[in-house]
């Protein structure tokens, strides 16, 4: 799933320390060794490395007394390694070079990179996320593929299993190998079609409790956070039927006579084309916060990077929006 640049420096070093009595072996001095072997030349070497010639002089000394090989003999203005330089540089040229990009990865240039990412998200959030995402990607970056994971509030999970590269939804984890940002709060609103008894009547708490509800559930279970709420009001709700699918639930709510309460981020564009109707929840019900999380071993990672702040710019915007249609809604 990840890109093969982005390795376990850890497995890299171990790597190295394998090396027949090499363990000891200052990593500075493998540096220096394997600039010399890729310009045949101390000076270029010091000049790559932004060192002063004398410095790579004795650094190259000190290479010497400790692996009991010339290494490099004069060759013209140049130098050529010995056989023991050229064996032993096929042993750590590319253990280095791991190094080197797991600690330094290569930039990362959108509209030139090919690359797939994994993301976990209900499809309450693919449904306002995938269409900008990939309009966008169309646009600055055609070569990145994105793949939606099925999300049951079981992002911590999948992040610690590398099972996927990001977590956008409500991610309440508290792993400390997850790093999470804040993006909006989700509030939500009261659904139904524009038939419907109560789409021309202002919504009270007996009115809501009258009608028959409709529940998105992950899980099955017919109780929320709405549900909740009642509770501590000594007041009960029926729940008529409930669905695992933000947009099912939507097509359901157009052609039925139940009510429900989702997120107004969900059901805008039904609602800009007329087909539900949102009217404020009779019950304060507290808005679900949406997060983005990764895990520590992306932190660094250029192309994840892109992507997040990508999908910020995105929810940002969404969040403009929704807050203006939460306003006009509450006048």
């Amino acid at each position: 799933m990840f890109d093969i640049q982005y390795i376990d420096k850890y497995d890299v070093l171990k790597r190295l320390a394998t090396l027949s009595d090499m363990s000891r072996t200052d990593l500075n001095l493998m540096v220096i060794f394997d600039a010399i072997m890729k310009e045949q030349s101390i000076t270029a070497a010091a000049e790559q490395l932004a060192m002063t010639q004398p410095s790579v002089s004795n650094a190259l000394s000190r290479m010497r007394h400790q692996w009991h090989d010339p290494l490099f003999v004069k060759d013209g203005r140049g130098v050529k390694p010995t056989p023991f330089a050229e064996q032993l540089w096929q042993r750590i040229n590319n253990p280095l070079a791991d190094i080197q990009q797991a600690l330094a990865p290569p930039e990362f240039i959108a509209q030139q990179a090919r690359r797939q990412f994994r993301i976990a998200l209900t499809d309450g959030m693919s449904g306002i996320l995938w269409l900008p995402l990939r309009q966008h990607i169309e646009q600055h970056a055609p070569g990145i593929d994105i793949y939606a994971v099925p999300y049951k509030a079981d992002g911590e999970t999948l992040l610690l299993n590398a099972e996927v590269d990001l977590v956008v939804d409500y991610y309440p984890g508290r792993d400390r190998q997850i790093r999470s940002e804040a993006q909006f709060d989700n509030h939500f609103v009261c659904l139904m079609r524009p038939g419907h008894v109560l789409a021309s009547q202002t919504l009270t708490l007996t009115r809501f409790l009258a009608q028959d509800h409709l529940l998105v559930s992950l899980s099955g279970d017919p109780r929320g956070a709405v549900d909740t709420q009642l509770q501590q009001q000594h007041q009960q709700r029926r729940v008529a039927m409930t669905v695992n699918s933000f947009s099912a639930a939507l097509e359901i709510l157009r052609d039925s006579n139940l009510i429900a309460v989702m997120p107004l981020s969900v059901a805008m564009k039904a609602i800009a084309r007329g087909e539900l109707v949102a009217k404020p929840v009779p019950l304060v019900v507290p808005p679900a916060p949406i997060s983005m999380a990764w895990h520590i071993r992306q932190q660094r990672d250029p192309g994840l990077s892109w992507l997040r702040q990508t999908i910020a710019e995105i929810l940002t915007e969404l969040d403009s929006q929704c807050r203006q249609a939460l306003q006009a809604l509450h006048k």
